[in-house]
């Protein structure tokens, strides 16, 4: 009878631990598939934003000799083809030719009278003299411009005079060298063999629907890791007092800890977006605009900045990554295997004094802490520099306006780095309190 009694908690504790097994396991896999589509979508969405990047650079926009000689080519070819003289311009052009005419007939004449050497020159002048009026051929004048101006404008001159214009800015169209024609050919076949589109114009359009739905179920994929391990925190205040349910319920902690400590290493934490959203003014009353200008765009991830340090040919840079990965990667991780094995182990093990010191007191070493303030600060200072120095290029008068945009941001996988400190914070307080007597080395 006493050995039944004994058995029945022994299965109840069992059982317990079986059903808080497979709670977890199911919370814990959906943890991670989150996780997982956090991690991808940002990927996607950095890629995406590469390629937006690349195919609007400001090299292949407003530095673009091809752009420019594009959109005035547009605006001469238009001007020229809708050209109409008016009414007011017909009576300033005859006034001018009149005034050449006059000029033209008065030098001939002062000419012709000069003394003469020549017995032709002398015979010239005795003929203009006796047969020619300098006063009536003057006086004709006025209706020989008019005869001019309108010859000038008839149908047959326009198209000759539109197709002599027409044809000299085709040939400076073609003698214009761009160095950058070659590679902006290319990113633009890149793109559209990519996205399957026909132009840049139809990229930014299909493209920044797809950003805002990628946004969404990035952050939506964020909140719901979060969710998980508030869910998984809140069975610690459910359980604090089911001691024997105490160490499955800390394992399977330390494995939602493990879970955003992966995703917040590997997402992007922060993106910096620097661009001139409009360009705009006037040419021959016509409007030239550039839109969509990236200065500089960039987003990485904790593992992406490590990443890049160390590949630097400066010692001090690789010094920095390597000390990032020992610090905020490498330590965080064993500290994680060090609490699984303190609460799993015998007190033999336990008394283990590296196991102890890092399960207990390393926390001091651990900088994934300081690294949460320092992506915050890093932040802060790149968005308020990038403010003040857009804000130098914003112009607004009758001539010229210029709208800038910055879109600098902390991305999702910061908040969940962030959440992976905090948790990691909360688990070391907890171990300390089921595990009071191995605190102390």
């Amino acid at each position: 009878m006493t050995t039944h009694q004994q058995d029945s908690p022994s299965k109840k504790s069992g059982l317990s631990n079986i059903i808080l097994i497979i709670g977890l396991s199911i919370l814990l896999c959906g943890e991670a598939y989150y996780g997982f589509r956090l991690r991808q979508n940002s990927i996607e969405r950095e890629q995406i934003k590469e390629d937006y990047s690349m195919i609007n650079n400001i090299t292949f926009g407003i530095f673009s000799v091809n752009q420019w000689r594009d959109k005035i080519s547009e605006v001469v070819n238009h001007q020229v083809t809708d050209f109409r003289m008016t009414s007011k311009q017909k009576k300033e052009l005859q006034k001018e030719v009149e005034n050449q005419l006059h000029g033209l007939v008065s030098k001939t004449f002062a000419q012709i009278n000069k003394p003469q050497k020549s017995l032709k020159g002398k015979l010239t002048k005795f003929a203009v003299k006796q047969f020619v009026d300098p006063k009536k051929i003057q006086a004709q004048v006025p209706s020989f411009a008019k005869t001019i101006i309108t010859k000038i404008n008839s149908p047959a001159s326009t198209k000759r005079l539109k197709n002599i214009a027409t044809s000299k800015l085709d040939q400076l169209e073609k003698e214009t060298y761009d160095s950058t024609e070659i590679a902006s050919n290319a990113v633009t076949k890149y793109i559209s063999k990519k996205y399957h589109v026909a132009d840049p114009v139809e990229f930014n359009d299909r493209i920044n629907t797809q950003l805002a739905f990628i946004n969404k179920a990035t952050y939506n994929s964020s909140f719901a890791m979060l969710g998980c391990v508030i869910v998984a925190l809140g069975l610690w205040l459910i359980m604090r007092k089911q001691v024997r349910l105490h160490t499955t319920l800390f394992i399977m902690s330390l494995l939602f800890a493990f879970v955003l400590l992966v995703v917040g290493v590997t997402a992007p934490i922060i993106e910096v977006d620097a661009r001139i959203h409009a360009l705009n003014f006037t040419i021959l009353g016509e409007k030239i605009a550039f839109e969509n200008q990236v200065l500089f765009f960039q987003s990485k991830s904790i593992l992406g900045i490590i990443e890049v340090l160390i590949q630097q040919p400066k010692p001090d840079s690789v010094v920095i990554g390597s000390l990032i990965l020992l610090f905020v990667i490498a330590l965080p991780i064993l500290r994680l295997i060090a609490k699984g094995i303190h609460i799993l182990s015998n007190d033999q093990i336990r008394q283990n004094k590296v196991l102890k010191y890092l399960a207990f007191e390393s926390g001091k070493w651990d900088m994934a802490d300081v690294m949460v303030v320092g992506i915050l600060m890093t932040y802060i200072g790149l968005n308020g520099i990038l403010q003040s120095q857009l804000s130098n290029l914003e112009i607004h008068n009758d001539v010229l306006t210029t709208i800038t945009e910055n879109n600098t941001s902390l991305q999702p996988g910061y908040f969940v780095f962030v959440g992976y400190v905090a948790y990691a914070i909360i688990l070391s307080v907890i171990l300390k309190r089921i595990t009071p007597n191995d605190t102390i080395i």
